[in-house]
């Protein structure tokens, strides 16, 4: 990796948000878009209801900038900004409709559906024509691939609808999915070096130097939070990349906290509507833990570490 280019996309992307935070934040509480805080969910929550939301806008300036400025106009990073960028316009919109129109359900899942298909077709079109993707699938230690033909464009969209719903997920406590993003994204730049991908790598860089810098602002007590725009985004930023380093296996072990935040809702609505039981407290599974008498920071830095070393056991597979 060209270390000049990535302290670039590092300096860059979190002086965005350094230097945006202290003028976005105050215009986001004066047009009221502040959160809503589920009447079901912990009681402690309640404090944090009309905390300002869509934060994510300024994670969204902040690795573009820092992205172009490292690794300028490259294809790849176009792409994974295309992915990353569409999907944070799907999540605003989301946000825009929840804050402002006050209608709770958001966007339509149709209509999200219908954003993430896009974003799938644009990648399988420009990957495959321009920038050399096939329909091979790496497997992961066994150092293989498999050819998954016309299949493998399903899996994409996959890949993207559940990233992106996953990292929304895990985006329920102050700085939780901020900072768990953060780790896999530098997890996957050593990826990205080491499959050949420097600009991809710079990108990555630029998605956790702005998660890290978010922190300033997002870590408990919560001044602003991301929103949809900026956990949908940051979701399809990872799955970009796993896509376009043809390591879609390994972003399931690198993303392991997401995948089990996802889990825990899926078994906990099985589990409901079957015996009419519930497996967990609350689900996601961090609501578990605070359930259990954890201190917040106390879920969000042990789901931190949990994420380092799904991470850690992802390098050791490449």
């Amino acid at each position: 990796m060209d270390v000049s280019a990535a302290l670039k996309a590092a300096i860059v992307s979190a002086l965005v948000v350094l230097v945006t935070g202290p003028f976005v934040i105050p215009e986001l509480r004066k047009l009221k878009f502040g959160q809503s805080i589920r009447e079901e969910g912990p009681k402690s929550h309640q404090a944090k209801s009309g905390t300002p939301t869509m934060g994510g806008l300024m994670i969204l300036v902040a690795l573009t900038a820092g992205s172009l400025f490292a690794a300028g106009f490259e294809p790849s990073v176009l792409l994974a900004l295309f992915v990353t960028l569409g999907h944070g316009v799907i999540g605003f919109v989301d946000d825009y409709i929840k804050v402002v129109k006050r209608r709770n359900l958001g966007l339509r899942p149709r209509h999200k559906f219908l954003g993430q298909i896009i974003m799938a077709v644009v990648v399988a079109l420009i990957g495959s024509l321009f920038l050399g993707v096939t329909t091979e699938l790496w497997i992961p230690v066994l150092n293989k691939t498999v050819d998954f033909g016309a299949f493998y464009y399903v899996l994409i969209f996959f890949v993207l609808v559940g990233t992106t719903n996953a990292v929304n997920l895990t985006d329920g406590l102050d700085g939780l999915a901020t900072g768990t993003v953060a780790v896999a994204a530098i997890c996957y730049a050593v990826v990205c070096v080491l499959f050949g991908k420097a600009a991809l790598a710079s990108f990555c860089i630029a998605v956790a130097a702005a998660c890290i810098a978010f922190l300033r602002f997002n870590a408990h007590p919560a001044k602003v939070f991301m929103g949809d725009t900026g956990s949908l985004a940051l979701g399809g930023a990872l799955a970009a990349v796993a896509i376009l380093t043809k390591t879609e296996l390994l972003l399931v072990v690198i993303g392991g906290v997401f995948v089990i935040e996802t889990l825990s809702v899926i078994i906990q609505v099985i589990s409901f509507q079957t015996t009419g039981k519930r497996v967990f407290l609350m689900s996601p599974i961090h609501h578990h833990f605070e359930l259990l008498g954890w201190k917040e920071t106390k879920v969000v830095h042990r789901f931190w570490a949990a994420g380092l070393i799904f991470g850690l056991l992802a390098l050791l597979m490449v």
